[in-house]
C-alpha cells in the first residue's frame, strides 16, 4: 500500500524532501491513445493491475446489492412518489415540485431530488423501479466519488476500503433505495468535498466553482442542510490552498457566487412568479419559499419552533418531541445502528491523521483531506446532536460519505507507519473501539443473530492485538490480521445492511436493520408520528419499538396515537387514533394519514375514475399521504388539503368553496389527519383543514364504498 505524499507530508519522518506530489502527466500529443474500454479497465498507469478491476467490482457489487428486492418498497414514501407522478405528467408540476398535476400545492422541499425520478417515470412509466432506480444510481455514484477522492491522495486499497464502508453503512443502504431527498444530498455533499480537495492540490479556481455548484444544487434538494459543511470547507481552503491570500479570497467568492447562482435561480423564479398562477408552497404559512427555507426548514430545525409542525424539540439535553439531544444522540438505541458503527474509529483516525501531519507545511493536501472530511463530519454531527426540531434517524445518511473516507485514509496512513509504536497502537485502539461498540450495538438486538456480537468482539480484539505487533510480523500473518480486522469491523453493519435490503420500506418513517431495544427499528422501518418534511418520527417508544400510549394530548381534535403498521405489516399500536387513522393499511375504512398512505380498494378507485376527465381534481383529502395514495392508484390529480401535515392554510375555505362551485373537485375523502374536524396535526380546530371538513360534512351527501366514506361535492344535501 503506497500513499501519494506531497513534499511536506513526510519530510519530518523520512529525513528527505521528495518531489512535489502531482497527478500523473497526460500522455504526449503524439502518443497513441489507448481504447476507451482498455483505459477503463486498466485505470491509472501507476496503479497495480488489480486496482481498476477491484474498483469496478465494488461498483457492480454495490449496484447489485442496492437493486436486490428493490420493488418490495413499492412507492416507498408516497408523499414524494405522488410528486414524481405529477412531475411526469405536467412540466409545471415538474418545475415546482407539485404534489398533483393540477398544481394545488408543492412538497415542502425544493424539487431537485424529484427531477431524476420524474424523468425516469416519463421514460419507463410509473412503477417502483422507475422511481427508485435513480436513487440506487446515486448511491453507486457516491461510492465512486468517495473512492476517487481517497485514491488520489492515498492508494487504491484505501479507496476500496472507503467505498466498501460507505456501501455497507445500513442507513446508506436504506436511503439509496428510498425516494426521500437524502440520497441526492449525500451524493452532492461528497462531490463538493471532492472538488475542494482537488482545489487544494493545484489551487485552480474551477474546483471551487464546481464545489459551489454542487452545494447549490444540494440546496435545491434539501435546503439549508446543504450549507452545514460550508464553514469547514471554506476555512480549510482559506488556510491550506497553495495560492496567495488574495487569490484564495477571490476563489472563495467565486465559489459563493456559484452557490447563489446554482441554488438561487429556482428560488428567484418561484418568488417572482405570481402566486395566483403557481402552486402553494407546501410547508409554509404564507406561501413563501423563503419563509419555508428559513423557518420550518431552517431555524425551526435548530430551535424546535416549527410553525405547522406537530411540535418542537427538547432543549438542554432533555427529551423533547424529537428525542433526547446531546453529544451521545447519534449513539442512542434508535439511531446508533443506523450510522454509528465506525464513528469511534473515524474520530480516532481523524485525530491520528492530523497528528501524523502536524509538521507538514500549510499546503499539505494529505492533511487538508483529513480536515475536509473530518470537518464535514464533526460539524454535521454537532448539528444533528443538538438540533431541537424535527429529526429522524434516516437524516444520518448525510454522515456516511464523511465517515468512510476517514476510515480508509486513516487506516492507510497508519498502516504505512505501522513500524512506529504510536501508529500500531492507534490502529489497535481504533480496532478495539470498533469491536467494542459493534458488540454493544448488536447486543441491542438480542434476538438478531445472537452469535454475531461475539464474532465481532472476539475477532476484533484478536485483530487489535495483532495490529500492535503488525510492524514486526511476516507478510502472510500481517495480511491475515488485516483481513480479520476488516471482517470484524464490517460484520455488524453488513448484517444490518443485508437485513435492510431484504425488506420493503414504506411510509414517512423508515429505519435500517432489525428491531432494537429502545428504538424504532424493524423491517420496513419504525413507527411513530411524523411531521417533518416527507416524514416524521414520534419519540417516546418502548423497548419493542412500539409507541407509548399517549392519548390525544397535544393533538387538537384527535384521539390517541393511531394504529400504525411497519413495512412488513405488523401492527405497532392500535390505541386510539386520529380521525381516519394513520396506519399504512389505513384506518377508518382504508383512509391513510400523516405517516403512511391509504389502502385503496378497487371499488374506491373505480368511483374516483368515473368521469375523471370532467374534473381538475378527482378528489380532495386532508393531508398529503392520504391524497397521495388515491392519486397514485388512479393516476388522476387529488388535492392535498393542508399539505403534508394538513396544517398549511391552503386552500382556504373560501378558495375551496370556489373550486366546488366551479365543479373542479368531485369527491372529498373523509378522515385523514385533521379530518372530521381534526384541524390537522399540530393545527387548531379553526384551521383551514378543519373548516373545510366541517363545511363538507354539513352540506354534501356521502357515498360509502368498501367501508370508506366519500362526500360527493356535486350532490348537495337536500336541506342545505
Amino acid at each position: 500500500m503506497t500513499i501519494h505524499y506531497d513534499q511536506t507530508d513526510t519530510s519530518h519522518d523520512r529525513g528527505a524532501s521528495p518531489a512535489t506530489w502531482a497527478p500523473p502527466p497526460a500522455p504526449e500529443s503524439g502518443e497513441p491513445k489507448q481504447p476507451f474500454v482498455r483505459r477503463l479497465w486498466r485505470g491509472r498507469p501507476e496503479d497495480p493491475r488489480w486496482a481498476r478491476p477491484a474498483f469496478l467490482g465494488l461498483l457492480l457489487a454495490t449496484l447489485l446489492l442496492y437493486l436486490y428486492n428493490l420493488s418490495a418498497s413499492g412507492y416507498a414514501n408516497s408523499f414524494y412518489s405522488a410528486a414524481v407522478q405529477a412531475g411526469s405528467q405536467s412540466w409545471k408540476a415538474f418545475f415546482f415540485g407539485s404534489l398533483d398535476a393540477a398544481n394545488a400545492i408543492t412538497v415542502d422541499k425544493p424539487p431537485a431530488s424529484l427531477w431524476p425520478m420524474a424523468l425516469s417515470v416519463r421514460l419507463f412509466g410509473l412503477h417502483s423501479w422507475a422511481i427508485l432506480l435513480p436513487e440506487v444510481l446515486m448511491g453507486v455514484g457516491t461510492v465512486a466519488v468517495v473512492y476517487a477522492a481517497v485514491r488520489r491522495r492515498f492508494s487504491p486499497a484505501a479507496g476500496l476500503i472507503s467505498g466498501a464502508v460507505l456501501a455497507l453503512t445500513p442507513v446508506a443502504a436504506l436511503m439509496f433505495r428510498f425516494n426521500n431527498p437524502d440520497a441526492m444530498l449525500a451524493l452532492l455533499m461528497a462531490v463538493a468535498c471532492y472538488f475542494v480537495i482537488r482545489g487544494l492540490e493545484d489551487g485552480r479556481t474551477k474546483w471551487l466553482v464546481w464545489a459551489g455548484v454542487a452545494i447549490g444544487f444540494a440546496f435545491l434538494a434539501k435546503t439549508l442542510q446543504a450549507f452545514l459543511i460550508l464553514p469547514p470547507l471554506a476555512i480549510v481552503y482559506a488556510v491550506c490552498a497553495p495560492v496567495s491570500v488574495k487569490k484564495r479570497i477571490g476563489q472563495l467568492v467565486a465559489g459563493l457566487v456559484a452557490i447563489v447562482v446554482s441554488g438561487g435561480w429556482w428560488v428567484a423564479i418561484v418568488e417572482l412568479w405570481p402566486a395566483s398562477s403557481r402552486p402553494y408552497i407546501g410547508g409554509s404559512q404564507n406561501n413563501s419559499f423563503l419563509e419555508l427555507t428559513f423557518g420550518y426548514n431552517g431555524l425551526g430545525r435548530l430551535n424546535g419552533d416549527e410553525t405547522g409542525s406537530v411540535g418542537g424539540g427538547g432543549g438542554g439535553g432533555g427529551t423533547g418531541m424529537w428525542g433526547e439531544t446531546g453529544w451521545d444522540r447519534l449513539f442512542s438505541s434508535s439511531i446508533g445502528g443506523q450510522i454509528s458503527w465506525l464513528i469511534p474509529a473515524a474520530l480516532i483516525l481523524l485525530v491520528a491523521g492530523l497528528v501524523a501531519t502536524r509538521k507538514a507545511r500549510r499546503t499539505s493536501v494529505t492533511r487538508g483531506s483529513f480536515l475536509v472530511w473530518g470537518g464535514a463530519l464533526v460539524t454535521t454531527m454537532l448539528v444533528f446532536s443538538y438540533m431541537q426540531g424535527i429529526f429522524h434517524e434516516y437524516y444520518t445518511v448525510a454522515l456516511a460519505p464523511y465517515i468512510a473516507p476517514l476510515i480508509g485514509m486513516g487506516a492507510a496512513l497508519l498502516w504505512e507507519k505501522r513500524e512506529k509504536v504510536w501508529a500500531s497502537l492507534t490502529l489497535a485502539g481504533a480496532m478495539t473501539a470498533t469491536a467494542g461498540w459493534g458488540y454493544v450495538l448488536l447486543n441491542r438486538s438480542s434476538d438478531y443473530l445472537p452469535w454475531l456480537k461475539w464474532v465481532v468482539l472476539v475477532g476484533g480484539l484478536a485483530a487489535a492485538l495483532g495490529l500492535v505487533f503488525s510492524g514486526r510480523l511476516g507478510r502472510q500473518l500481517t495480511l491475515g490480521i488485516v483481513g480479520l480486522g476488516l471482517v470484524a469491523a464490517l460484520a455488524g453493519p453488513t448484517a444490518y445492511t443485508l437485513s435492510t435490503v431484504n425488506e420493503g420500506h414504506t411510509g414517512s418513517i423508515v429505519t435500517a436493520g432489525p428491531t432494537v431495544a429502545g428504538g424504532r427499528g424493524g423491517p420496513g422501518g419504525g413507527g411513530g408520528m411524523g411531521g417533518g418534511p416527507g416524514g416524521g418520527g414520534m419519540p417516546g417508544q418502548n423497548q419493542q419499538g412500539q409507541q407509548n400510549q399517549q392519548g390525544g394530548n397535544g393533538f387538537p381534535g384527535g384521539g390517541g396515537m393511531p394504529g400504525q403498521r411497519n413495512g412488513n405489516g405488523s401492527t405497532q399500536n392500535q390505541q386510539g387514533g386520529m380521525p381516519g387513522g394513520m396506519g399504512e393499511g389505513g384506518g377508518g375504512g382504508g383512509v391513510g394519514g400523516l405517516l403512511n398512505g391509504a389502502s385503496v380498494s378497487d371499488e374506491a378507485k373505480a368511483l374516483l375514475e368515473k368521469n375523471a376527465s370532467s374534473y381538475t381534481w378527482v378528489a380532495a383529502a386532508i393531508g398529503a399521504q392520504n391524497a397521495a395514495s388515491y392519486q397514485l392508484s388512479t393516476g388522476d390529480p387529488v388535492m392535498a388539503i393542508g399539505g403534508f401535515n394538513g396544517t398549511d392554510p391552503s386552500p382556504t375555505l373560501a378558495e375551496f368553496k370556489k373550486y366546488v362551485e366551479e365543479g373542479k373537485i368531485h369527491y372529498f375523502i373523509a378522515g385523514g389527519n385533521g379530518g372530521n374536524g381534526g384541524g390537522g396535526m399540530g393545527g387548531s380546530s379553526s384551521g383551514s383543514s378543519s373548516q373545510i371538513s366541517s363545511w363538507v360534512q354539513e352540506n354534501f351527501e356521502t357515498v360509502t364504498v368498501d367501508g370508506s366514506t366519500f362526500y360527493d361535492l356535486t350532490q348537495p344535501k337536500s336541506d342545505s
